[in-house]
């Protein structure tokens, strides 16, 4: 159900409108003219000299607050309960989620610090908050994560606990939790690099981190509940937030399941905003603000509770596999899970070593690995028995969907496949090697002709802002991330390589791999075997 903005808003809105002489005659949402305007073409594509000079800071201080420090923490989990066994879970989901765990030297001689999530660039344009309602070991208030010195940096000691749940238009689960993470984006560390696209990889970016947060918190008795539709400018006021250079991306309430109190059920993660189809003309540079703010939901006076407006969760909504092609190759996908080790000891050691891969050998993946790796990453269930979630939270699955473009699996025809992930299995769409095709659709990048396989994750852009408005776009990618994030952990679990690729000719995807026009190009991984 949808947001209804004010009267007040919608004539001010229409007042700007009839002011502006050159509006959009398109009927294209903003979020569809958006990634329009965004795609990759390879006439129009060319090098830019990047401004090394004003390149930005990854990391965000303050110059007053109270520190926790975390690194002391960072230890086996004592299991005795004590006040020590709640610093190390906490100091070990942080650092798993986001925390540095690698430092190098780039060309030019300047540091860089690698984190547990993977960032286009390395930018790392995501922040990390903490809000705790008050707790005997959680002081009330406001913490920022500053992944440099792995610590909380307390900035506001006040309670905020009751603004955030009018925000989250009281989201169920702030009832039942005692802290909550907040995940923003600094734009501009992104844009720096990526110009308006960036705002795609700044969405991919938090689906990684979410992703993240997600087996972290399995780890260490934490359940997040993903709040995805919020009052933008409320939760950024609550934040102190510059809102022209970082905006609230998700909220999550954070459940400690050592309290019974805490085992909460689950609860809708998204609302809808409203769709923009009359808009001003946009000139380049422009692009990425206007659909953040355009994808926001507006502020309002006694806003609906999330129960009054009846909305669903993703896993309510009724499940198919969007493509069956009749007389096609298919195989079951349907494996044993991957084994993550006594209480998940090797699932926090691979997110700890997890790299992007950056050369590929060509040589083939077994059918097995590919098995393994669609099951952990689409079919968490398989994994109940080790204590991860079952059923993590999501934005809405049911708009994403997954074509494989297969040039070295052993036991599989070269080809491109649709995953059904209800059926688990692979339907053959196209025969054919696809290796250069898939080097000029990847920008020239050696990974995606040396892949065994590349994996694409797409969407119906026009159902999917039908449904969640404008919003969608954010969704779409942050679930596309959190996916790919999972597939990360999978392969490294596995030994083989991956990377992800955000640069790509979107149109050609379609046209090459015989995807549907419909289908908007999200996000790209590659898998194969490392380069040795």
């Amino acid at each position: 159900m949808r947001l209804v903005i004010p009267e007040k808003e919608c004539q001010d809105q229409k007042d700007r409108n009839r002011q502006n002489l050159y509006m959009s005659e398109s009927l294209d949402s903003l979020a569809q003219h958006y990634h329009q305007r965004t795609k990759y073409h390879p006439k129009t594509l060319s090098d830019r000299a990047l401004d090394w000079d004003n390149q930005p800071s990854p990391f965000k201080e303050y110059k007053i607050g109270v520190e926790f420090d975390l690194k002391s923490h960072l230890q086996p989990i004592d299991q005795e309960g004590t006040e020590k066994d709640f610093w190390s879970r906490l100091s070990r989901l942080l650092f798993c989620t986001y925390g540095l765990t690698v430092s190098m030297l780039t060309l030019r001689g300047d540091p860089v610090y690698l984190r547990a999530t993977p960032s286009a660039g390395g930018l790392y344009p995501a922040e990390v908050y903490l809000i705790s309602r008050g707790t005997p070991l959680l002081p009330a208030g406001l913490y920022h994560y500053q992944p440099q010195s792995h610590s909380l940096l307390h900035f506001w000691d006040s309670e905020v606990w009751t603004v955030l749940q009018n925000a989250c238009l009281w989201h169920p689960t702030l009832d039942g939790t005692q802290m909550a993470i907040v995940v923003t984006s600094i734009f501009y560390r992104s844009a720096w690099r990526y110009l308006d696209r960036a705002y795609r990889r700044v969405l991919l970016d938090t689906g990684h981190l979410l992703g993240n947060l997600e087996l972290a918190s399995a780890i260490n008795d934490f359940r997040p509940h993903l709040i995805g539709g919020f009052m933008d400018e409320a939760v950024n006021r609550l934040m102190y937030l510059d809102s022209e250079g970082e905006g609230t991306i998700a909220v999550l309430a954070l459940a400690d399941l050592q309290d019974l109190q805490q085992h909460l059920p689950l609860a809708p993660t998204v609302l809808s905003s409203s769709t923009h189809r009359n808009y001003p003309k946009l000139a380049e540079g422009e692009l990425l603000s206007s659909l953040h703010r355009a994808s926001s939901i507006p502020e309002t006076d006694n806003p609906p509770t999330l129960k009054q407006l009846a909305v669903k969760r993703d896993d309510d909504l009724p499940r198919r596999d969007k493509y069956n092609f009749p007389f096609c190759l298919k195989v079951s996908t349907v494996t044993n899970p991957i084994d993550w080790g006594k209480q998940l000891t090797d699932l926090e050691t691979t997110i700890l070593k997890r790299r992007s891969t950056r050369a590929y050998s060509g040589a083939n993946l077994t059918l097995t690995e590919l098995k393994a790796l669609l099951d952990f990453t689409y079919q968490p269930q398989s994994s109940i028995d080790q204590h991860l979630d079952p059923t993590p939270d999501y934005c809405d699955l049911s708009l994403i969907e997954t074509f494989l473009a297969v040039s070295g699996v052993d036991g599989l025809e070269e080809g491109c496949y649709y995953y059904a992930p209800k059926a688990q299995e692979l339907r053959q769409i196209r025969f054919k090697n696809f290796r250069q095709e898939l080097h000029f659709l990847c920008l020239g990048q050696n990974l995606g002709r040396d892949a065994a396989v590349v994996l694409f994750h797409t969407a119906d852009l026009e159902k999917a802002v039908m449904q969640y408005g404008d919003r969608a776009y954010r969704y779409l990618h942050l679930d596309a991330g959190h996916l790919g994030q999972r597939l990360n952990l999978a392969a490294v679990r596995l030994g083989l390589g991956v990377s992800g690729i955000g640069g790509y000719f979107d149109d050609q995807v379609n046209e090459v791999l015989g995807i549907p026009t419909d289908e908007a190009v999200l996000y790209i991984t590659t898998l194969g075997r490392v380069k040795g």
